[in-house]
């Protein structure tokens, strides 16, 4: 297989996996589960199938949260994606690095991956979106401020641990395809 399809495909699968999981858990309406799943994803597909397929996955992320029900409203979409591929980048270029000391790069990765994201997110959509660009009454946008502030941190830093623990194996597996 050459390796554009080899990237089709591992992209492809990624967005499967990611609509299949939003889908199962919309039902329980957790936004600490479905989360963490898909920072999880995230960063499993930055770190198998390079920085295209993992900023594919992440701008796609919220429209599919959207269509589930899941996800933001219309206008948050593009600061989401931003928050995504802020950590898709951040393990791209920290998680890729080839160091004798791979797990503190994972661990450094998912720290600082984190915490860029959760900026990111707070800035644009607490700061900016919330009183500028959404037309919300005032408990509305309590909720909305409240759901883009430390649960953002926490499920980016959920999904990064997961991912260090899993990373081997599908890295191991990603490179048996080849």
């Amino acid at each position: 297989m050459n390796k554009r399809t080899l990237w089709i495909t591992r992209t492809a699968v990624f967005i499967a996996v990611l609509i299949v999981w939003q889908y199962a858990t919309s039902f329980w309406s957790n936004t600490l589960i479905t989360g963490t799943g898909v920072n999880l994803l995230l960063v499993l597909a930055v770190m198998s199938g390079g920085l295209a397929g993992g900023s594919a996955v992440a701008v796609l992320s919220p429209v599919f949260a959207r269509f589930f029900g899941i996800g933001p409203l219309w206008p948050l979409i593009p600061f989401i994606a931003l928050g995504n591929l802020t950590l898709v980048l951040i393990w791209h270029v920290l998680g890729g690095r080839e160091t004798g000391i791979r797990r503190v790069n994972y661990l450094l990765a998912a720290v600082l991956a984190a915490v860029a994201k959760f900026l990111v997110l707070y800035i644009g959509v607490v700061q900016i979106a919330v009183p500028f660009l959404l037309k919300l009454q005032e408990k509305q946008a309590a909720v909305v401020s409240a759901m883009f502030s430390l649960p953002q941190l926490v499920t980016a830093g959920a999904g990064g641990v997961l991912a260090i623990c899993i990373l081997p194996a599908v890295l191991k597996a990603a490179k048996s395809s080849l």
